[in-house]
């Protein structure tokens, strides 16, 4: 798995538990955390995103990786995924990129239409 070098700068600034290899540390002496749910609440109710599911990261992080210019093919890596069926239900257009995409397609029939009309 990849990780941007943000992500990786912060789990460096996270303290070690000696005797503890995992940055991500679970109730079991050497462990690492195995369920999410609770430390995710608490995430959410401190950041005042108390409706936001661990889910909507994952789709936000695909839409975010489309708009950028990423296809789905590495996408779909990027999340892990082995069908690009799944990868295509995370990766949804923002409104931004789908209204400039309407202004450029629209600039160019009107360009066009423009010039046919030059021509008559």
């Amino acid at each position: 798995m990849q990780l941007g070098e943000s992500a990786v700068d912060l789990l460096k600034r996270i303290p070690m538990i000696a005797g503890n290899p995992h940055v991500i540390t679970g109730r079991k002496d050497g462990g690492h955390l195995t369920d999410l749910e609770k430390p995710w609440r608490r995430i959410r109710k401190e950041a005042g995103l108390e409706d936001v599911r661990i889910h909507d990261l994952r789709h936000s992080f695909a839409s975010d990786a489309l708009e950028l210019g990423e296809d789905l093919i590495m996408i779909g890596k990027l999340l892990g995924h082995r069908d690009l069926k799944s990868t295509a239900r995370y990766a949804h257009l923002k409104k931004e990129p789908i209204q400039r995409a309407v202004k450029g397609i629209d600039l160019k029939i009107s360009s066009a239409l423009a010039a046919t009309k030059l021509q008559s």
